[in-house]
């Protein structure tokens, strides 16, 4: 054997796994169809949000959690309803436990650290048992994504110098080898040397073909969101019809190829029209890959308008329901859609997602965070607004309609149709009552500390120049994450489509964790995802699925 574990890819779910798989003994090859480069794959981009329950973090901002409110949201926005079902509901029982406990502890002990400020996503669908989270739980991790890598990164280092991990990038997986019915190993094109920015399209050409054995498998290969023809064809009805135009929010080498290949090996994929895209992307003006796009984490103030002008019935606010934003849009007849703001509200409700976007806090730079509060809106954001391609600023708003109708197909917009929603939104803001479901929304999360200090603008009327000047933004979909991916057991092992007993029986040799497993278990997080859950997926699942080869090799 070459190895006793192979794992494929390099992210953040293979790396947890390859670090584990190598504290207990065990010798391990990761391979990866990217150059070194790229090392930690899709989360060396994340903002490195991670979901945690009655933290510490929480109770200093005040913030009242308990595992079986997490629960309860978990349950009304996973709301599985599946025969297929049965191990992401497990996988999210364990996970919430582990959310609730060790995680915090296992991550800080490897010196991962958390913005003070806990964040509140994904702000629901407006019901105690729908989905949605009830309190604040997403902790950013001082240094982004590359500061939840860091730890991992280090340790698979370390084995490496130790001689019990060996890398092996431009490695493309094209099989799983089978003998007896268990899988041994996997064969390999390796292709030719890549000196290609992290995160650009790398050469495909191959130049030589090689089997690599070992004793267990974990497939650790990311997602399809980069591959928009595959997101395409698993689109599920419920969301409507598939957007035409879409903005890509991961690099082209999360190609989902693993997916199929594992199939082919007997491994069961269920969940595959589950899916997580965001409706707030902005094409990047300063791309790092091809149809780069960024995604808007945005307060809960700017008024939301679909291409010609409506605005969007509650509870489809910015930042509320994603999915059930993006299922009223696909109706709409367009691909696109419209925040409408002011200065002000930019300049307190505005981030941008990404390492890459937020330097101060990928940084650590205490000095330069510090500048967020110091009035004018976050560097990153206003070199979109003086840049990007989906920005209208303008102090009049006949000059903002003239503008939006310029950035998106003309006409749709008229100045007295959106003079008139903005007036009536305006009039809500006269005293503290009011039927705007919005305001009241407001109003009420200004009560969380975080919210009213660093989050939500205090709310104002937008028609008024005093607070402008006007802003438009063009919101495009962003593909993200796959929800569903390979079954797999609670130890990682991956499972063979079922029989008359109606259950899936282990492959010898073969497990997954990470986005390919559905961040466990083909799907843990059911139809829809609360935020901060992603990374954590990754890193359960990683760490389980190495645990479990180790123990079999």
């Amino acid at each position: 054997m070459d190895a006793d574990v192979i794992v494929v890819g390099a992210g953040l779910a293979g790396l947890v796994a390859a670090a584990e798989a190598a504290d207990a003994g065990r010798h391990v090859t990761v391979v990866d169809q990217e150059p070194e480069q790229s090392l930690g794959g899709q989360a060396f981009w994340s903002l490195g949000g991670l979901f945690l329950v009655d933290s510490p973090e929480q109770r200093r901002m005040g913030v009242r959690d308990s595992r079986e409110l997490a629960g309860q949201d978990w349950a009304g926005s996973a709301q599985f309803d599946r025969p297929e079902d049965h191990w992401p509901r497990r996988w999210a029982e364990a996970y919430l436990d582990f959310a609730a406990g060790e995680k915090r502890s296992w991550l800080h002990g490897m010196g991962v650290r958390f913005f003070p400020v806990v964040g509140w996503a994904e702000r629901g669908d407006g019901r105690a048992d729908g989905h949605g989270n009830s309190v604040p739980r997403f902790h950013l991790t001082w240094g982004t994504g590359p500061g939840v890598l860091e730890p991992f990164v280090r340790r698979v280092l370390d084995h490496a110098d130790a001689g019990r991990v060996r890398l092996l990038f431009r490695h493309r997986v094209d099989e799983l080898l089978v003998e007896g019915g268990a899988v041994v190993g996997v064969r390999c094109a390796v292709l030719e040397a890549s000196d290609a920015p992290r995160g650009t399209a790398s050469s495909r050409v191959a130049t030589d073909d090689v089997e690599l054995r070992a004793s267990a498998v974990v497939v650790a290969s990311g997602g399809i969101g980069g591959n928009h023809d595959l997101v395409r064809s698993m689109w599920p009805a419920r969301l409507g019809e598939p957007p035409s135009t879409m903005v890509a929010g991961v690099p082209a080498h999360v190609d989902g190829r693993m997916l199929g290949i594992a199939s082919d090996a007997g491994a069961r994929v269920i969940n595959g029209d589950r899916m997580w895209h965001y409706v707030e992307g902005l094409r990047n003006w300063d791309p790092v890959w091809e149809n780069h796009g960024i995604r808007i984490l945005p307060g809960p103030s700017s008024v939301w308008l679909d291409a010609s002008g409506r605005r969007l019935p509650p509870p489809y606010f910015p930042g509320f329901d994603t999915l059930g934003t993006l299922r009223h849009l696909r109706g709409t007849g367009y691909d696109y859609s419209w925040f409408v703001l002011t200065q002000k509200i930019i300049e307190k409700e505005f981030a941008l997602s990404g390492s890459e976007q937020n330097p101060d806090l990928t940084g650590k730079d205490v000095r330069l965070m510090l500048a967020r509060v110091r009035g004018g809106a976050p560097g990153p954001v206003d070199a979109f607004m003086r840049h990007g391609a989906d920005f209208v600023v303008a102090p009049t708003l006949a000059e903002l309609v003239a503008g939006m109708n310029r950035v998106g197909e003309p006409g749709l917009i008229s100045e007295a149709g959106l003079r008139t929603v903005l007036e009536a939104r305006d009039r809500e803001i006269d005293n503290p009552f009011g039927k705007d479901a919005q305001v009241t929304f407001l109003r009420g999360h200004r009560k969380y500390r975080g919210d009213r200090l660093i989050r939500v603008a205090a709310p104002h009327r937008i028609l008024d120049p005093a607070n402008g000047p006007l802003i438009a933004v063009r919101l495009n979909v962003l593909t993200r994450k796959t929800l569903g991916g390979l079954e797999t057991d609670l130890s990682g092992r991956c499972l063979s489509t079922p029989g008359l007993s109606g259950i899936g029986e282990p492959i010898p040799g073969l497990f997954a964790a990470g986005e390919a497993a559905g961040f466990g278990g083909g799907g843990l997080m059911g139809y829809n995802a609360l935020e901060g859950t992603f990374l954590g997926g990754c890193l359960f699942s990683g760490r389980i699925a190495g645990r479990a080869a180790a123990a079999s090799a």
